[in-house]
């Protein structure tokens, strides 16, 4: 884990936001058996309703697994977990998924695949153990008014993925320091290195509020690219999400399961303490 002593204060404060708020939202994956198609998802929830009584509020939330389109486009994949992603912790550090691009639903010109989590749920509940994720909230995901916001200048912003090892292969999370403009054509682009199994992977940026307090913004998806990455931003994912008809609970596609099943106990009612376990990527 790095230090944040080299960083300003604002970039500090900013990365410990994304790992408070978002630090146990992604999911790395990989071609199944082979090394390559790396990239990172996260978990979204799709806020569809909210009513407010008696100082109460209800929320109807749909959950996708969000990420690039193009890695999810293989026959099988398999996720990399981690320890602090379910409860009680599997002793498996891999989770496989056949027929893994048919699980996916593509938003038309946006480059972003989307798949419905009630499968991921349904199979941890069978095998004794439950998900115990952040997710990208309506609340972290950016407005029109945050993308209108955007210009040609240069922000400064972090993506938080999952890179690739050098000889391991291993998917340790990364908060990656880059930045964020407005390119010609209009799109919004990641200016800066976007290291591999990074594609798919949330990008953030902090909107300064008054005095010394910001809003953390979650801009949108990283997308494959040679040397310049677009975002797929959450205004125009939202508009494509609500396109959507309801998932499928019934038909959800479930993994074909870890590669090593542990021995479970009945799951508690909370899930433990966070720790950090990130790294940060220049």
């Amino acid at each position: 884990m790095s230090e944040l002593t080299d960083l300003p204060d604002l970039h500090g404060a900013t990365i410990d936001a994304i790992i408070g708020h978002a630090g146990r939202a992604t999911l790395p994956f990989q071609r199944a058996n082979r090394e390559e198609q790396y990239a990172t998802a996260f978990w979204f929830n799709e806020l569809v309703e909210s009513t407010s009584e008696n100082e109460s509020a209800d929320e109807v939330v749909r959950q996708y697994l969000v990420t690039a389109g193009e890695p999810t486009r293989v026959e099988m994949a398999e996720f990399t977990l981690r320890p602090e992603l379910c409860a009680p912790a599997m002793s498996a550090e891999k989770l496989m998924m056949v027929d893994f691009a048919e699980g996916w639903i593509h938003l038309d010109g946006l480059g972003v695949a989307v798949m419905p989590t009630a499968g991921l749920h349904a199979h941890g509940t069978r095998k004794g153990w439950r998900w115990t994720t952040d997710e990208i909230t309506d609340g972290l995901a950016a407005r029109d008014e945050d993308i209108a916001n955007l210009g040609a200048n240069p922000v400064a912003a972090c993506l938080l993925g999952h890179d690739v090892a050098a000889g391991s292969g291993a998917r340790e999370q990364a908060v990656v320091v880059g930045e964020v403009a407005r390119g010609s054509d209009g799109g919004v682009r990641w200016v800066g290195r976007l290291p591999q199994g990074c594609v798919g992977a949330p990008v953030f940026i902090a909107s300064p509020l008054s005095g010394n307090s910001f809003k953390l913004v979650c801009v949108g998806v990283a997308l494959p690219g040679d040397g310049h990455h677009t975002i797929a931003t959450f205004d125009r994912i939202r508009t494509a999400l609500r396109a959507l008809p309801a998932p499928d609970t019934a038909a959800a596609q479930e993994p074909a399961g870890p590669s090593t099943e542990a021995s479970t106990e009945p799951l508690p009612p909370t899930p433990g303490p966070k720790r950090r376990w990130w790294q940060r990527r220049g």
